[in-house]
């Protein structure tokens, strides 16, 4: 399950899951963001990830296809997440992102309103 958070506005897009994500979960988020992409050009996202947060196998694929075909709008991804694993994986990911143009970091959950600040500088 996700929640769009009230702290989004303009081309800032804040999500948070919590449960499992489904396919037809995913798709709404990407409808979401695709709308901002089309208003606003670049997006930010902002996602804080619940303790027990999940997505299907077919939510995955969809977001990862959804990525790699749209990076050129992305600016901005902040995880939050307390989960070390997740840390650590963004920290790669960020290597990979920033190749592409996209800067991408980690924060804890006690850092949500530095998460908030970056994402929306």
């Amino acid at each position: 399950m996700y929640t769009i958070l009230p702290r989004s506005r303009d081309a800032v897009l804040g999500v948070e899951i919590s449960g499992k994500i489904t396919l037809d979960q995913e798709k709404e988020l990407i409808a979401k963001a695709e709308e901002l992409i089309e208003d606003h050009g670049k997006i930010s996202v902002l996602v804080v990830i619940g303790e027990h947060a999940g997505v299907s196998f077919e939510a995955a694929a969809a977001d990862i296809k959804w990525v790699l075909a749209n990076m050129q709008y992305l600016n901005r991804v902040a995880i939050v997440t307390d989960s070390k694993l997740l840390a650590a994986l963004v920290a790669v990911d960020a290597t990979f992102a920033k190749m592409v143009g996209i800067q991408e970091q980690h924060f804890d959950q006690t850092e949500i309103e530095t998460a908030w600040h970056w994402i929306e500088s």
